[in-house]
């Protein structure tokens, strides 16, 4: 019985640091399935799969996720003072429009 909760608990540190490790070094995955039928090519699959930290994939310039309306709320204000920008340059056309006429 001891000796299991031994064998446990170094997994359980064994299994932490490999994620540590994995979430501040980062890891790629590639792969490519392909199906062939004499030699014809009918499907072709590419996996590229990153795994690290928020704060290492921003050292490597990946920060999509600051970017999309869905993700980040700054990223959804931009969006709508975007819109509202253009409404109302377009609310501004419209009233010239009717100014000439």
């Amino acid at each position: 019985m001891a000796e299991s909760r031994v064998g446990s608990s170094l997994n359980t540190t064994n299994l932490a640091d490999i994620l540590e490790r994995v979430l501040d070094k980062g890891i790629v995955i590639a792969g490519d399935i392909k199906i062939q039928i004499a030699d014809i090519d009918l499907l072709t699959i590419k996996i590229r799969l990153m795994i690290a930290s928020v704060d290492k994939a921003k050292e490597m310039g990946i920060n999509w996720w600051e970017q999309d309306s869905y993700l980040s709320t700054k990223a959804k204000d931009a969006e709508i003072e975007k819109e509202k920008a253009g409404l109302q340059k377009r609310l501004e056309q419209l009233e010239k429009k009717i100014k000439v006429k």
